[in-house]
């Protein structure tokens, strides 16, 4: 199952106390003052793995406290630190403190690469022991501190897929057939809208040595960037992608239409994703009557060239007609 939010409460381990203890040998009564430091309370990290691919493990396991520290001892003897805890998370994860209410605070970090990491929650100082209070006055100091207590952070994750390029269209476009024949992912096919439930991705080789990441996402509606139909949910999944494959049936009555409502859902939902670059691609030409089949394909790429400046495509992912040509006209965008 795919998860790509979760809401974690971490806490520091404690550290630990400050030992008193005086030295005490043969024929040393007054040995002095030899109580060690308190180690330090664990920390809580969180590390991006390439590994993992969900937040799904969060579902039933919310709460991760670090270890206390060891308490001082005798002969200046500092105890052990406690263990630190480690909270894997999938690359592409951003993190952010919220309050007990769950309203974000702060945007903690944004773990794009593999096995970069992020503290979230320092374990307390370990207690001084009554060795570091010896004084030339006070050469039997009965002075210690306790150990601090760790930060206690309550944080949202939320997952955003790492891709080159993001594929959106109208539910039953042809996305998930796409996919399927550009790469070796494998999602869910059928006829009818809202096949795509969760977002896919796929690699996509082009020659011999090159590729790119390509991202499945659940059919777009109108309204999507107000929450209707499962826009809204996995739109964040394209914040990061590179290129914006818009994916449109040429069999729809209005291309045009279809296009400028894809592009104003996008740019409701963030603004920025107008600076991507962008490919229209139309679909499902093998659909269409053989000797008017130019003449329907050239009129739909005149049309969208007056509204829109990217380069306009058209394929068949069923026949896996121009399925070559649309591979390396991206590979061309991405420059790889």
């Amino acid at each position: 199952m795919f998860i790509d939010f979760a809401r974690i409460h971490v806490r520091g381990g404690r550290g630990g106390n400050g030992c008193m203890s005086f030295r005490r040998e043969k024929f040393i009564p007054k040995g002095g003052p030899d109580g060690g430091d308190g180690g330090r309370g664990g920390d809580v990290i969180a590390v991006a793995s390439a590994e993992v691919n969900t937040l799904l493990h969060f579902r039933y396991n919310k709460q991760f406290f670090a270890s206390k520290g060891q308490h001082g001892m005798g002969q200046n003897k500092t105890g052990h630190d406690g263990q630190d805890i480690i909270i894997t998370v999938p690359v592409g994860t951003e993190i952010y403190e919220i309050d007990e209410q769950n309203n974000r605070i702060a945007k903690i970090a944004d773990l794009s690469e593999d096995n970069e990491d992020v503290v979230l929650a320092h374990g307390g100082n370990g207690g001084r022991g009554n060795t570091n209070y010896k004084t030339s006055t006070n050469q039997a100091p009965r002075k210690t501190t306790p150990g601090k207590e760790g930060e206690e952070k309550h944080y949202e994750l939320v997952l955003k897929l790492m891709a080159d390029v993001g594929l959106v269209g109208f539910p039953n476009a042809g996305k998930s057939t796409l996919i399927s024949h550009l790469s070796s992912a494998h999602p869910k096919i059928a006829d009818y809208e809202f096949t795509t439930l969760e977002p896919c991705l796929g690699v996509v080789k082009v020659g011999e040595y090159k590729t790119f990441v390509i991202a499945d996402i659940p059919g777009i509606i109108e309204g999507a960037h107000d929450g209707k139909g499962l826009g809204l949910q996995f739109l964040r999944h394209i914040e990061r992608t590179s290129v914006l494959l818009f994916l449109i049936d040429i069999d729809s009555e209005n291309i045009v239409e279809k296009y400028q409502i894809l592009h104003d859902e996008l740019h409701s939902y963030n603004p920025e994703l107008d600076r991507r670059r962008k490919l229209v691609v139309l679909n499902k030409i093998d659909t269409l009557p053989f000797e008017k089949k130019e003449i329907i394909i050239n009129k739909a790429k005149q049309a969208l060239r007056k509204i829109c400046s990217c380069e306009v495509l058209a394929i068949s992912a069923v026949s896996g007609e121009n399925l070559e040509a649309l591979k390396f006209k991206i590979k061309d965008i991405l420059e790889l």
